[in-house]
């Protein structure tokens, strides 16, 4: 730790994550656990974004997002995972100063654009269940790569406020952060400075990425709803549900741990708790998501038997 100014305490140099447990055997358990996870996150994905490209089948918007979704999931994972693996294997596990922004920064950029690229995934459903002539002209490639630049942009602005604001923030001698990653709530629990401005500006900005996302989300689904119920054919209402479910499946884990921990009152849970919805954001989710896409969606298990089919054969 480095002396300030004025002598009268020391500024943090790096930061100790205090993870899950302290319980050994538990440690270990959970070790395993994670890291099995971690694996299936990684292979799965990776998974998808290949068969996605290598596949002509699937060169659609749809899979064109989703193989973004896929990367956005690895890239979330991968913030975060890694140093809660070392943490169970190690007594005392501590990240710098700026390793610690650095991590905030990362969690906060893939998951931001993770937020964008479900909502453009709605918005995708939307045109095609809704206006299907006008469906290649609304989701051309053009329009795609820009819904896509703005998830990027808006993940870069928002995990940019949140850094910042980490710097803005003054650390004395408590250094000790009650999380498994360097999570912005608990590190401004830490800080001897004023906290007033700092945490305005992430929070507003995380919350206006939440409401538009959210609202376009809903939007798109309620005029898929409308349509849907329009439809005379069963068969037609059917299939045209059955394009939503895994959508709608990923949208309702995600935005549903994203308002446990970063909406609802502090007061209403515990910091266990937030752990706890936190592992299950960061790194359930992300494994979940290719198994949720490849067991319901038949374009894409169809995809994977050719890819398949045609490896065995060669």
């Amino acid at each position: 730790m480095d002396s300030l100014g004025d002598g009268n305490h020391t500024a943090v140099t790096e930061f100790i994550l205090l993870g899950l447990t302290n319980d050994p055997v538990l440690r270990i358990i959970l070790f395993m656990i994670i890291l099995c996870i971690y694996l299936v996150t990684i292979s799965g994905n990776l998974s998808t974004i290949i068969l996605i490209r290598i596949s002509s089948q699937l060169h659609h918007p749809m899979y064109f997002f989703l193989s973004h979704l896929a990367f956005a999931d690895m890239g979330s994972s991968s913030s975060v995972s890694p140093n809660m693996l070392i943490n169970f294997l190690v007594e005392t596990n501590t990240i710098s100063y700026h390793g610690c922004a650095m991590q905030l920064s990362s969690a906060g950029f893939f998951g931001t654009a993770e937020c964008f690229i479900l909502a453009a995934m709605a918005y995708d459903r939307f045109v095609a269940i809704c206006n299907p002539l006008l469906y290649s002209t609304k989701m051309s490639t053009q329009v795609c790569v820009q819904l896509l630049t703005v998830a990027y942009i808006g993940g870069f602005l928002n995990a940019s406020s949140f850094t910042i604001s980490f710097y803005f923030l003054l650390f004395c001698r408590p250094n000790r952060v009650n999380h498994f990653f360097c999570d912005f709530a608990p590190l401004v629990e830490l800080s001897c400075s004023d906290i007033s401005i700092p945490t305005t500006v992430p929070s507003f900005t995380a919350g206006s990425i939440i409401v538009v996302t959210v609202t376009i989300i809903a939007i798109s689904y309620i005029y898929i709803l409308i349509t849907i119920l329009k439809m005379r054919s069963t068969e037609g209402r059917h299939k045209a549900f059955s394009t939503c479910t895994s959508h709608l499946t990923a949208v309702t884990l995600f935005f549903g741990t994203i308002t446990f921990i970063y909406v609802m009152p502090k007061s209403s849970y515990s910091t266990d708790q937030n752990k706890v919805v936190s592992v299950f954001y960061m790194v359930v989710i992300p494994m979940l998501n290719p198994l949720i896409y490849s067991l319901r969606n038949n374009e894409i298990k169809r995809a994977l038997k050719r890819e398949l089919g045609r490896k065995i054969i060669s």
